[in-house]
């Protein structure tokens, strides 16, 4: 069963950090888009006026 979807939690710690925390079942599932990483680099965006984020893998700009 694919879990592309789940309720998750954007939650302020003490040193005024924001984190989103997502469910284990989402995150493992084997479509979730990043795969196997401890720790990986995220754009974080949104739309004025919508109430979503969007969320991507952060592609560093290579020099030319």
């Amino acid at each position: 069963m694919v879990v592309n979807e789940g309720r998750g939690r954007l939650f302020r710690r003490k040193d005024g950090k924001y984190l989103i925390y997502l469910p284990k079942d989402l995150a493992e599932d084997s479509m979730f888009p990043f795969k196997g990483e401890e720790s990986v680099y995220v754009k974080v965006s949104f739309k004025l006026g919508d109430d979503k984020l969007i969320v991507e893998r952060w592609e560093e700009k290579s020099k030319k």
